[in-house]
């Protein structure tokens, strides 16, 4: 069995080394565009905020350690341009020396994640604009950092949003937060996320909700967001934190169906439309596993269990992926905020019948020094009771 893997990180890496574990004979190949071949990219915002003080404690797993443990051939700096799915076959670019050659497969697994989204606004590609997926990002965004910000500005109030504005804070940084929609965290029903809001703005943020930009100056004092309202900011630095797109641009050359999003379609076994490739992590198009519908989950939690799971079944283990509950936590400050399954938002959208309760427990039973309330929302089918989602804010 010669097995190929293109991209590392959570689905990649996570794949390969389960590969090995099912065959100690297979030839696997990793082929990894960027230097780093596994590394944890939900640490970045905390490295940056100097809470993770050590580059190397965010590297998971180095290109010598795969080698040398599970004889997988790790070719990072190297990007796969095309796929011959006639002749099971691969073009591979050395981004180091330019140099182009071919590799056969028995079996291929996309793993090539997702990109931040950088819409084409006047003055996006000015520097100082930046997004953050990997370490080399951080590395530029990080240098900026230390050379004295005093102003920053991220676009974008999701979950890395929130963990860029709790650490820029955290540094002392004047921080802006803009967002389009008309409350932070949207994955989350509006009323939840009241206590976040509350708390971000008592730690000093900039909270401007139902609001975008829409361009980007250069001045002496840095840079000028020019806003939908008209309003313009300032500040030394942008970050982008608005989503992410699927890499679908291999996919799509060889001819493999796509979802309506771009996500990479597959089966339950993660096969994609050719039964010899498989697709794994933020690039494909999964289903919610609560109401059924078309989902992309970019999270690290679904991309290792699909990393594993498309593994199996390449070397016979029956194995299935049952769909994605978009699991997900994040801390603000003090708080936490968590969510599970379908949204009140969501099951609206679906048209579908539920039922919601709230409650405010004490995080540890009260008797004990230190408890404090949160907030629980529930949410469920009328008629058996089966839980649909739940939400959580608190201490």
């Amino acid at each position: 069995m010669k097995l190929l893997i293109v991209g590392g990180v959570a689905a990649g890496a996570s794949a390969a080394a389960r590969a090995r574990r099912l065959s100690e004979d297979a030839e696997i190949i990793v082929f990894e565009r960027g230097p780093d071949v596994s590394f944890a990219n939900c640490g970045l915002p905390y490295y940056l905020g100097g809470e993770i003080t050590e580059r190397q404690k965010l590297l998971v797993a180095s290109p010598d350690l795969l080698r040398g443990r599970f004889k997988i051939d790790v070719r990072t700096r190297s990007s796969v341009e095309s796929i011959d799915r006639a002749n099971k076959m691969v073009r591979v670019r050395d981004l180091i020396t330019g140099r182009e050659y071919s590799e056969t497969y028995d079996k291929l697994i996309l793993a090539p994640g997702a990109a931040p989204l950088r819409p084409p606004l006047p003055g996006i590609d000015l520097p100082g604009i930046f997004t953050l997926r990997n370490l080399q990002d951080v590395d530029r965004i990080k240098e900026r950092l230390d050379g004295g910000v005093r102003k920053v500005a991220i676009i974008g109030a999701g979950f890395i949003g929130l963990e860029l504005v709790h650490n820029c804070i955290g540094l002392g940084i004047d921080t802006t937060l803009i967002e389009l929609q008309d409350q932070v965290l949207p994955p989350f029903d509006m009323e939840m996320t009241t206590p976040v809001l509350e708390k971000l703005l008592s730690h000093g943020a900039r909270v401007m909700l139902s609001e975008s930009a829409e361009g980007f100056e250069s001045v002496d004092s840095g840079l000028t967001i020019r806003l939908r309202s008209g309003e313009r900011i300032t500040a030394d630095l942008v970050i982008l934190g608005i989503g992410v797109r699927p890499e679908n641009k291999l996919a799509v050359a060889a001819g493999l169906a796509v979802g309506a999003r771009g996500g990479v379609r597959v089966d339950a076994q993660l096969r994609t439309s050719d039964p010899d490739i498989y697709a794994v992590g933020d690039a494909i198009e999964t289903h919610d596993f609560v109401t059924g519908d078309p989902a992309q989950v970019p999270l690290a939690g679904p991309a290792n269990r699909q990393g594993r799971i498309a593994a199996d079944n390449v070397f016979g283990r029956e194995s299935t992926f049952r769909g994605t509950q978009g699991t997900a936590i994040v801390g603000v400050f003090d708080l936490t905020a968590a969510m599970t399954g379908a949204s009140e938002k969501s099951l609206r959208r679906s048209n579908r019948p539920f039922r919601k309760i709230y409650v405010h427990p004490a995080h540890h039973a009260t008797y004990y020094p230190g408890s404090e309330r949160m907030t629980l929302k529930i949410l469920f089918q009328p008629d058996s009771g089966k839980l649909l989602g739940a939400q959580a804010v608190g201490g």
